[in-house]
């Protein structure tokens, strides 16, 4: 699939998110903090690698809050030239506008240091598709941060709206599939 499909292929997916309604938003965070909270990996994870949701994303503010309130490690990225780093938060107040304005750790804390045992990671995309595969905005964010961490590519799961699942998403070679996806 050329660039020109892939970017109306976001173009559509992100036009079906933004077009949902509040209470659809408020039930569906609801629905992913419960099914994320409920999960065997979660359950065993001493570490979250997070993301704070941005624009018309799912909100992931629950099950960060979740995390902390359980005592969990909480790590979220900060965009650093074309690479993700993940630093330590101890409250979603830390966080600061940063990257396309998107909310980060300012990057005074304990960063992320592979491998942890007992780390799972939740992953944002623009679409999904039945066989677990995942597009993200095209920047190659997450894949160049998973490239060479293959235990966590088996502890990452891809979270987002139902209407973010697609037929079939477009796949490169560098790209690097979620071992799960959850949409709600």
């Amino acid at each position: 699939m050329d660039d020109f499909t892939k970017k109306e292929l976001r173009r559509e997916v992100i036009r079906r998110r933004e077009a949902l309604s509040e209470e659809e938003r408020v039930r569906a965070a609801l629905l992913l903090t419960e099914r994320i909270a409920g999960h065997q990996w979660f359950y065993r994870a001493d570490i979250l690698l997070g993301f704070v949701s941005y624009g018309s994303e799912i909100d992931t503010c629950g099950i960060l809050s979740e995390a902390l309130m359980r005592g969990k490690k909480v790590f979220v990225p900060k965009v650093e030239g074309e690479e993700l780093v993940f630093y330590r938060i101890g409250s979603l107040e830390e966080l600061l506008p940063g990257y396309k304005g998107i909310p980060e750790p300012k990057g005074d804390t304990e960063r992320y240091a592979y491998p942890e045992k007992n780390t799972l990671l939740l992953m944002p995309g623009v679409a999904f598709d039945p066989y677990g595969n995942r597009m993200g905005y095209g920047r190659g964010f997450y894949d160049r941060f998973l490239a060479d961490k293959e235990a966590l590519q088996l502890a990452s799961i891809a979270v987002g709206f139902r209407c973010q699942m697609v037929e079939q998403v477009p796949v490169e070679e560098h790209d690097i599939r979620p071992y799960q996806v959850i949409c709600v």
